[in-house]
């Protein structure tokens, strides 16, 4: 049987740890955050937090029943961070941009996360309001409820994607990552038009835009469609 989670007003009654940190919910995140990106993630389990942390392993399970749920309120905080702050202007287009970019450059900043949390539902808050934010910006553009969430499908994943992609990238060692940006310049470029002509008369293009991300592209090709089946409907 999982351990009871224990109400958030009891949480703050408790006592603070031996270096006087008061605990909570908030702190955990962030400190699992800050040892994925410096560990990875095998560097994260519950008796590292709790020693960064300074407080006993056994502590964190009256916050979260396991490490999984503490994963999916990672990736939930993920996303609280991408639209702090941020609201609709109204323009549906620009506002959904903006939405993903953010989403996207939020998961990017945090690569060792990114890849566990973005393939994760998390049913929390900052995911619902997101969710409910997304939809209401192509429902009040006047897209038919089929539409909406077949667009919102597509923004999704599409933008959680290339967040996981990227990220995967990005946490790789910094000699892989160097190597595999290095290989346009060192074996695309060098091909020959007799065997790869298509490869070669695109080189230079390609050794500039592959080590990049493709994901406002793939986006603006997303909105495009959109506003195209907007107009026609």
């Amino acid at each position: 049987m999982p351990k009871p989670v224990v109400p958030e007003e009891k949480r703050r009654r408790r006592r603070p740890t031996k270096s006087g940190t008061v605990l909570s919910e908030r702190l955990i995140v962030q400190t699992a955050l800050r040892m994925l990106r410096e560990h990875g993630s095998a560097g994260l389990t519950a008796r590292r937090l709790g020693l960064a942390l300074d407080a006993d392993p056994s502590t964190l399970y009256r916050y979260f029943r396991g490490m999984d749920e503490l994963t999916l309120a990672i990736g939930d905080a993920i996303v609280g961070q991408a639209l702090e702050g941020w609201r609709p202007t109204g323009e549906w287009r620009a506002d959904l941009r903006a939405v993903g970019l953010r989403i996207h450059a939020a998961y990017v900043a945090h690569p060792q996360a990114a890849v566990l949390t973005t393939s994760r539902v998390t049913g929390r808050a900052n995911e619902l309001a997101a969710d409910e934010m997304i939809l209401d910006i192509l429902r009040e553009a006047g897209f038919p409820l089929p539409e909406t969430v077949r667009i919102y499908h597509a923004f999704v994943d599409q933008t959680l994607a290339f967040a996981a992609l990227d990220a995967a990238s990005l946490a790789l060692p910094s000699a892989a990552l160097r190597s595999d940006e290095a290989m346009w310049r060192s074996t695309y470029a060098r091909l020959s038009p007799a065997t790869h002509p298509r490869i070669a008369e695109a080189a230079p293009l390609l050794a500039t835009r592959m080590v990049t991300s493709a994901y406002p592209t793939a986006l603006e090709m997303l909105l495009d469609s959109a506003q195209a089946r907007l107009n026609a409907s």
